[in-house]
């Protein structure tokens, strides 16, 4: 194929990419006020079965501090058409989420033409272990980071005379950030695995900046999370046992690249 006929195909890939997001947008859109009373909106009530969880957790463990106070939060729209472009925003977000093994699977297939077929089997799964990851980082933002944040911020006072009357632009940009956020964050084994099958990154170079490593992954939780160290550490050790992961992940991957490396001088 020319130049040309491969911006063609891209084309075309994107335009189906864009139509399934289109189409689960849409399919959002008509639930969008069920959707955004007990989705979106969940973790800002009480009866958030996360904040369930929690407290059955710190029965178990004999610690109040899991279970999180009420909520005292209000909601103002400042917008004319406010609350019609947020379900918009809303509907084309869950859109996304919801079609991004789809808009994997129409990116795969315009890499895998230009792949030889050793990389082929390499990469074989890999738009459902992407998928996978995703999605895990999701539920785990929406589950376990979403209700500590909220209920943070949201009982947060200067003094008694404010009150947290909060806009739904500011607190759907909270959500949807740490939301993707921690979707894309969560991708880190599979970066590494491609980056070692390469062989820009070696599982000593990992263990060596380990160090630097978790200080980076400890920031970022802290920007993730509010400030305090429950919700940082809350968040610091998935992360941490993801890095752990991509030192294993990585340390196999160098394993079969050395063996195949080998057998190839032999030949």
């Amino acid at each position: 194929m020319g130049f040309l006929d491969h911006i063609e195909d891209l084309r075309w890939h994107i335009f189906r990419s864009g139509f399934a997001v289109v189409i689960c947008a849409v399919f959002a859109f008509i639930k969008i006020e069920w959707i955004f009373q007990n989705i979106i909106l969940g973790p800002s009530h009480d009866s958030f079965i996360s904040y369930k969880w929690f407290c059955a957790l710190g029965r178990l463990l004999h610690y109040d501090g899991f279970c999180l106070s009420s909520i005292k939060m209000k909601f103002q729209n400042t917008a004319v058409a406010g609350q019609f472009t947020m379900s918009l925003s809303v509907s084309l977000m869950l859109g996304l989420i919801l079609a991004f093994p789809y808009v994997l699977w129409e990116l795969w297939r315009f890499i895998k033409p230009a792949l030889k077929a050793t990389e082929i089997k390499a990469a074989n799964g890999v738009v459902f272990w992407c998928s996978l990851l995703f999605f895990t980082g999701v539920l785990f933002a929406y589950y376990i980071v979403a209700p500590y944040t909220i209920n943070f911020f949201g009982n947060y006072q200067l003094s008694p005379d404010f009150q947290n009357i909060i806009t739904i632009d500011s607190y759907y940009d909270t959500m949807c950030n740490m939301i993707l956020a921690m979707g894309i964050v969560f991708e880190l084994p599979m970066l590494i695995y491609f980056l070692s099958r390469i062989g820009i990154i070696t599982p000593q170079l990992l263990r060596t900046q380990r160090r630097y490593a978790i200080l980076i992954l400890f920031i970022l939780s802290e920007i993730i999370t509010p400030p305090d160290m429950f919700s940082c550490l809350l968040v610091f050790i998935p992360l941490y046992l993801l890095f752990e992961i991509s030192v294993v992940i990585s340390g196999r991957t160098a394993t079969n690249r050395n063996k195949r490396k080998a057998l190839k001088d032999l030949e």
